[in-house]
């Protein structure tokens, strides 16, 4: 897309992801702490970014985008330079404070549409009615409601709205992480992160696919998103799954489950890690310690899952021809940028500066090797690659500003806790299971992490009020946000990964949910096993270890089906 701008939108293109690479790396060192203009400066780049970059086909229409960038400049400075006049006078709004906040709600809605789609649109929409003709909703869900004026001057203003939560952790933590990313990949470590999972279980019964799997927590952990896994990792994995003798829509369906799993693993996990800490006031240290245990087990269970696949079909992988100690030995130093990461956020240092020191580790590491080296050009296009991929869900800021803005000011976060409550009847199983069904649903229209971050704001107090702990319930929305990934109808990952194997977008979907099995069960740990989320004494953790370690393997083994065809005698194993 970059590539069809023309070159003065080029040059401001690089101008800008440049200043957010700059600006938030020095903001991370000297004041990790998020203030208005981190914030406001923030959605006003990526703005101007999204204007630039899903630009109109016409003419004429790119008149209207360049007046578009003109409002989100002015309406953004406005509520920068007078963010703390307009809190002296909450209640008080001038006319010039309404006609701002207006404009920017609705440039703001007119953004996620040009990133995300029209359903992200007709969800801003139907909460902004909601919020206007609240008092004609029927009596469960009623409120007041307000004039459109004084609900945009809610939006707008408020800490709770557009410059809420979301703005806060994409400015402070997240930019900085997808710009690792960028970096990341740039040096060179992505051929690292296939090589050695290659070379150490290529040859292995499903090898291929054992590959994909392993290659996909690597990756996965610092993408920041499943599908730009799917498609990375993919593109090699995928054919040389099926080049082993798994079927097209298998190995398309392998890819996604695994690629899922990314976003559960420390030390990034995407970006809903650095949201969750946020919400909970948890430091991220503990956070990422919670963490790594369930991702381990939801990769362990796919690998179990893949390992029996390929026993039942008899598929064998390739030798590599090097050994996987060697090239550990040759390249073991790719891992150091994630080794630092970990190292600094453990010690307590902010993530936004452990990501600062990751990224200058990646330039570091990069000079290792010549044709890898992060010289003047190469950072340019990773700090354009990594802006670029930030803008999906930095264009989402405005609308999911709005619909917490409006849940908040209806009282509906506190209604729908109690309406979950009383759908299931007190049962945590039914509210977990109610919880999936509104995370599918919501994530068919927005992209995952705001799914999760919606959902959180109302359904986290109805896991609390039934006695689960405060990060344990949001391990359980986390987790079941990602469901829509690999879940049909929607399955978008999923749909990814048939689109590069060449298979049928539904049998590649259901695979996914096959082998994506744990998914669905990590949640149900976190609700009635204390001790999976890392809650009780030390004894109850290593017992709740053990028995989820088996468990695990048990679960995957019968949903793999394997022990069915032995049992009934279809056939024997062809591979030993």
């Amino acid at each position: 897309m970059y590539n069809a701008l023309n070159r003065f939108e080029q040059i401001l293109f690089d101008v800008c992801a440049l200043f957010l690479l700059l600006f938030y790396s020095y903001a991370a060192v000297i004041s990790p702490t998020s203030t208005q203009y981190h914030r406001g400066i923030y959605v006003i780049i990526t703005y101007i970014l999204v204007f630039l970059l899903y630009k109109s086909k016409t003419k004429l229409f790119r008149v209207v985008d360049y007046c578009l960038i003109t409002i989100s400049v002015v309406t953004i400075s406005y509520w920068i330079f007078n963010f703390e006049v307009i809190n002296y006078r909450t209640g008080a709004e001038t006319q010039l404070d309404m006609t701002i906040a207006i404009a920017g709600v609705l440039v703001s809605i007119e953004l996620a549409r040009r990133v995300v789609g029209n359903v992200f649109v007709i969800i801003g929409v139907i909460m902004l009615a909601y919020g206007v003709y609240g008092d004609s909703m029927p009596d469960l869900i009623s409120h007041a409601g307000a004039s459109f004026p004084e609900l945009c001057v809610s939006i707008f203003y408020k800490s709770d709205g557009i410059f809420g939560i979301m703005a806060n952790v994409l400015a402070t933590y997240i930019l900085l992480f997808v710009l690792f990313g960028a970096f990341l990949e740039k040096c060179g470590a992505q051929k690292f992160f296939i090589d050695f999972p290659l070379a150490a279980v290529g040859h292995k019964i499903g090898g291929p696919a054992k590959v994909a799997v392993i290659a996909s927590g690597l990756f996965g952990s610092i993408s920041g998103s499943a599908i730009a896994n799917v498609v990375s990792t993919g593109a090699f994995t995928i054919p040389m799954m099926k080049k082993a003798g798994f079927k097209p829509h298998i190995a398309g369906g392998i890819e996604p489950a695994a690629s899922i799993g990314g976003m559960f693993m420390p030390p990034i996990m995407g970006a809903g890690g650095f949201i969750m800490a946020e919400l909970t006031g948890e430091p991220y240290s503990r956070i990422m310690l919670v963490a790594l245990f369930p991702a381990l087990m939801y990769f362990f269970s796919v690998f179990v899952m893949v390992h029996y696949e390929a026993k039942k079909e008899g598929i064998l992988g390739e030798k590599s021809a090097e050994s996987a100690m060697t090239i550990f030995k040759k390249e073991w130093y790719y891992t150091l940028p994630l080794v630092v990461i970990t190292i600094f956020m453990l010690y307590g240092y902010s993530p936004g500066y452990a990501a600062i020191l990751g990224l200058v580790s990646c330039i570091a590491v990069s000079y290792v090797v010549k044709e890898t080296r992060i010289g003047p050009k190469e950072f340019l296009e990773a700090a354009r690659n990594g802006a670029e991929s930030s803008l999906k869900i930095g264009a989402t800021v405005g609308v999911i500003g709005i619909i917490i803005a409006v849940l908040t000011y209806s009282g509906l976060v506190l209604t729908f806790a109690d309406i979950v409550i009383e759908l299931a009847g007190g049962s945590l199983l039914m509210t977990i299971l109610l919880i999936a069904l509104a995370s599918l649903v919501l994530g068919m229209g927005v992209p995952v992490t705001a799914a999760y971050l919606i959902t959180a704001v109302v359904a986290v107090p109805a896991l609390t009020h039934l006695g689960v702990n405060e990060l344990a319930a949001h391990m359980i929305v986390y987790w079941l946000s990602q469901d829509s990934n690999i879940t049909p109808p929607v399955c978008i990952a999923a749909f990814a990964g048939a689109t590069i194997a060449g298979a049928n977008m539904w049998k590649t979907g259901f695979a996914a949910f096959k082998f994506a099995k744990f998914l669905y069960l990590g949640p149900l740990l976190f609700g009635y096993v204390p001790g999976f989320s890392l809650d009780g004494t030390s004894m109850d953790i290593i017992k709740a270890f053990i028995f989820i370690f088996f468990g695990t393997w048990l679960y995957s083994y019968m949903l793999s089906g394997i022990w069915l065809k032995t049992w009934l005698g279809f056939g024997k194993n062809k591979a030993a």
